[in-house]
């Protein structure tokens, strides 16, 4: 019998918890993917899943998937025929009332040529038909709560189920993925290689888990993304339940040159990991640290927190220093005890441990868990990590863990050693509620997470209210124009003229005093210092007639003369429509040294200038804005007003692309726009220079 055809974009329970699978080219040759994929499902029909095999050449198989649903539901087809194939067979399993279909094979649109054409015909079934569709060219899926191994992959099917989802951009990720869960300890609730995604998303996913009661934590692994709000909500939804842990590739992505430093800055893998962040994901580096990271949140978290502080423990020196120089460089605050935690701590430990903060208790002893207790306890530490050796004979660590938590304090052990006995408390350890790593980096890892999903959780989303900006902006701005407008929107200029030929430079000249910079004029000319545009310094009449004539020869028809700067330190803010997140922001290190430091903070916009004074804090050299030897001291409201009121002009103004401000000078006055480019839409189809 067939069935009433789904509403398109409905549900993946029928695919993730099917009643009935079909496999479509199942095949008795052994090495065939048909083969392949039966034998993976051979634990789903052991369990009572009804599995079907589908082939038209063996008279001992189903001819059709209809032939196969007149005997019972099918919800999900498998498809393991030839690319060519594929389009009629999931014609047919739409038509037959399969809800969901799983393209494994490849020869689509990753191959070029006719294979695009093919996943074309296959995203225009799904279209009319509603069915789901996963893939093409993907390993399948696992949901080993619902008892399915929809994989070809050998030893998939002893991925144990845990709490951790796992959503992949690549089916071989997804594996990786699972089985490192696996050794870890965790398992996972599903796990799923997205492929090409020609129907299913990551977004679709994830609002999948945001119901589902077997996933406490969720383990993301981006590519690209297609849609960047859609991702963005499906996060910050998610993440009001169970922690997100994100991994995005790309890490030396720099794109096509762009026309500002910010669109040069912003890359995609950037703006992806600040969009991700701000939507309340744990972003990390690679795949062993998404590993301790995911599987540290699906055991426990932290209180919200803006400002969470750790306790370090170790039993043994050399490791707890790594443990604490590797959280120190994540930025982990590791605040000194109070007087009363460290007396405490006095009276448990020899005389010669250190005892403020790391605390080395020398060995593990039967006082492990005592100053667990203690540590715990300090009105400072929000999370514990902790490292020590298996050293069953000295103290029964386990026990002594259980008995010196706090139920408000989670813990982060790293626990080395070898042996099944090792294994055996690693996994007590979890289910306590303690999360447990291999080593101190990992035990780092895990605990920043921690810290990072305790923060995000204390920053209530709350969407911005937009500011008075000026709307229904020109089509092209010079430096002059920009900053007219920068003056407009309350943002310090420097005193300039705008000069037609020599004789207005030498005015402006007379009038500003010097020294002046003196600039190429040219809406057209974005890059003015590389083309010999920009002269600084100059004093007097002579000096001015020589950089006009070089000017001139740079192609000025125009000069801008600017009074000079005070000294400061130099930085960069700027908005950029991106192609996939929409309105960004940027802010940063600026002057021309901007791309090659690369230092910068990305969020979405529009947001708050609470939001926005936050940036200063991603950066590495955030030190250079607080008093840098006697230097000047950003004021953080101010610079979140002037960034979220970029955020607003852009979003406000669809003819704009591009607004910087770089250099954006910090002295001891406040902040000054030393140079402003608009780009806008009409601009950016012309190209500048």
């Amino acid at each position: 019998m067939t069935g009433t055809l789904p509403l398109a974009g409905g549900s993946l329970s029928p695919l993730f918890a099917p009643r009935g699978i079909a496999v479509v080219g199942a095949s008795r040759s052994p090495a065939k993917l048909g083969a392949a994929m039966t034998r993976s499902l051979a634990g789903y029909a052991d369990a009572g899943g009804r599995l079907t095999l589908v082939n038209g050449r063996d008279e001992t198989m189903y001819r059709s998937v209809r032939e196969a649903a007149e005997d019972g539901p099918v919800d999900v087809a498998m498809i393991c025929v030839p690319a060519a194939a594929c389009p009629d067979v999931l014609t047919e399993a739409a038509a037959a009332g399969a809800r969901a279909a799983v393209i494994c094979g490849g020869g689509f649109a990753e191959a070029g040529g006719p294979g695009a054409d093919r996943q074309r015909r296959l995203a225009d079934i799904v279209a009319e038909s509603g069915i789901r569709l996963l893939g093409p060219n993907t390993s399948g899926f696992l949901a080993p709560h619902a008892g399915v191994t929809a994989s070809f992959v050998p030893g998939a099917a002893r991925v144990r189920p845990g709490q951790v989802a796992v959503v992949a951009a690549s089916g071989g990720v997804n594996h990786a993925l699972a089985f490192l869960l696996t050794e870890a300890g965790h398992g996972v609730s599903l796990a799923v290689g997205l492929g090409n995604a020609v129907d299913i998303t990551a977004p679709d996913v994830l609002d999948h888990l945001a119901d589902d009661p077997h996933t406490a934590a969720v383990a993301l692994h981006i590519e690209s993304v297609a849609d960047g709000p859609r991702l963005v909500e499906s996060v910050r939804r998610l993440t009001t339940r169970c922690p997100v842990v994100a991994l995005v590739v790309g890490r030396q992505d720099v794109g096509a040159f762009a026309a500002s430093h910010t669109g040069a800055l912003a890359t995609s893998w950037r703006t992806t990991r600040a969009a991700l962040t701000q939507a309340g994901a744990v972003v990390v580096d690679d795949e062993r640290e998404l590993v301790d990271a995911v599987g540290a949140l699906a055991t426990t978290r932290a209180r919200p927190s803006l400002d969470p502080g750790v306790g370090v423990i170790t039993a043994q020196a050399g490791p707890g220093l790594l443990l604490l120089d590797d959280l120190r460089g994540r930025g982990a605050r590791v605040p000194e005890l109070t007087a009363s935690t460290q007396e405490t701590l006095a009276e448990l430990l020899p005389p010669l441990t250190f005892q403020r903060n790391p605390v080395d208790t020398g060995r593990p002893s039967p006082e492990f868990g005592h100053v667990l207790a203690a540590l715990a306890a300090d009105a400072g530490v929000d999370v514990i990590a902790g490292y020590a050796l298996h050293e069953p004979e000295a103290v029964d660590l386990v026990a002594a863990v259980k008995a010196g938590r706090r139920p408000d304090v989670p813990m982060v052990l790293g626990l080395g050693g070898v042996g099944e006995e090792l294994t055996r408390d690693r996994q007590a350890l979890l289910h306590a509620g303690i999360a447990v790593a291999a080593d101190p980096r990992g035990a780092a890892a895990a605990t920043a997470a921690l810290l990072a999903d305790a923060c995000a959780r204390a920053r209530a989303f709350e969407p911005p209210t937009a500011a008075a900006v000026p709307t229904g902006l020109g089509d092209s701005y010079d430096e002059h124009q920009a900053k007219d407008l920068l003056d407009e929107l309350g943002v310090a200029t420097m005193p300039r003229q705008a000069c037609d030929d020599r004789a207005a430079a030498h005015t402006a000249l007379a009038e500003l005093g010097g020294p002046v910079a003196v600039k190429l004029l040219d809406a057209s000319v974005l890059h003015k210092t590389e083309i010999g545009g920009v002269h600084l310094g100059i004093a007097s009449p002579a000096e001015l007639d020589a950089a006009l004539d070089k000017l001139d020869a740079a192609g000025a028809r125009r000069y801008l003369v600017e009074a000079m700067a005070p000294s400061g330190v130099d930085l960069v803010v700027g908005a950029r429509r991106d192609p996939v997140f929409g309105p960004v922001v940027m802010f940063g290190l600026g002057g021309t040294t901007a791309e090659a430091l690369a230092d910068v903070a990305i969020r979405l916009a529009p947001l708050t200038a609470e939001e926005a004074a936050t940036m200063p804090s991603d950066l590495a050299g955030r030190a250079l804005l607080a008093g840098f030897r006697g230097g000047p001291v950003l004021d953080a409201t101010e610079l979140g007003r002037l960034v979220a009121m970029l955020g607003d002009l852009l979003a406000a103004n669809p003819c704009l692309d591009d607004i910087e401000i770089n250099p954006l000078r910090l002295t001891t006055d406040g902040l000054t726009a030393l140079d402003a480019v608009i780009i806008t839409s009409e601009q950016h189809q012309q190209g500048g220079r």
